[in-house]
């Protein structure tokens, strides 16, 4: 059985868990209302009715919270995009294609402040840290894995793409290491094409540059018709027989 002093430090720990969350919340809040750029600590205490120096035992400074905010944004857009892709078969990697977009854009809508965080204007004097990193690349990595299973199962369409200059293929190098085997330049060029459109589709609607372009009650099916013209040009074949 647990000891007495085992269950206080439980206790103690859960406390601390719920009262990080609530600074979360309220954090979140404030990026709604506010922008990153305006984040502060002592508005949050504010909001909370806690003193600053309570703040500060769970997040050092305002860098601290920005980074477990953005973390948080990264991870959710993540599990969002994970759930599409393996709701369909792995071998139809055209339908995961359009799930995966569906499903960033989707989180993009119902998140506008979060979504603005990550892919929007960098915020002022905060430079992320590498733990942010492994958060931030899990959709590219589900798109790379996308690519790479049409390449291993030989399904990858050809583009007819004029060739690469030896610039641009060793500009894109790190990508390649990025993706790892058995990718190729060109792969890497189609993944770089596949990450850079989507956000690019959602930030343009998100960010307002749509307004008086795109009928609003019609984005959709735009978005919807770009995806299949995008996964055309990656060469994303329909599902193939195992």
């Amino acid at each position: 059985m647990p000891t007495t002093t085992g269950r206080a430090q439980g206790v103690r720990e859960r406390a601390r868990a719920e009262m990080r969350t609530e600074i979360l919340d309220a954090a979140r809040r404030q990026l709604a209302e506010t922008g990153a750029a305006a984040l502060s600590l002592r508005a949050v205490a504010r909001e909370l009715g806690m003193a600053s120096s309570a703040v500060y035992r769970y997040f050092e400074n305002r860098d601290a919270l920005l980074t477990a905010l953005i973390i948080e944004a990264y991870d959710s857009l993540g599990d969002a995009a994970q759930a599409a892709d393996t709701a369909q078969p792995r071998t139809d990697v055209l339908g995961r294609w359009r799930q995966i977009c569906g499903a960033v854009r989707g989180w993009a809508l119902e998140n506008p402040a979060l979504y603005a965080l990550v892919y929007g204007s960098p915020v002022p004097g905060y430079a992320a840290p590498e733990a942010t990193i492994g958060p931030g690349t899990r959709v590219s990595r589900l798109l790379t894995d996308l690519l790479r299973d049409s390449v291993t199962r030989r399904s990858l369409a050809s583009t007819d793409a004029l060739p690469l200059t030896p610039q641009a293929a060793e500009g894109l190098a790190p990508l390649v290491e990025f993706m790892g085997p058995p990718m190729t330049t060109d792969h890497a060029l189609r993944g770089l094409m596949a990450w850079t459109w989507l956000f690019g589709a959602v930030s343009f609607e998100l960010f307002g540059q749509l307004n008086g372009v795109i009928s609003p009650e019609r984005r959709t099916d735009v978005f919807d018709a770009q995806v299949l013209r995008a996964a055309g040009q990656l060469g994303l074949a329909p599902e193939q027989d195992a």
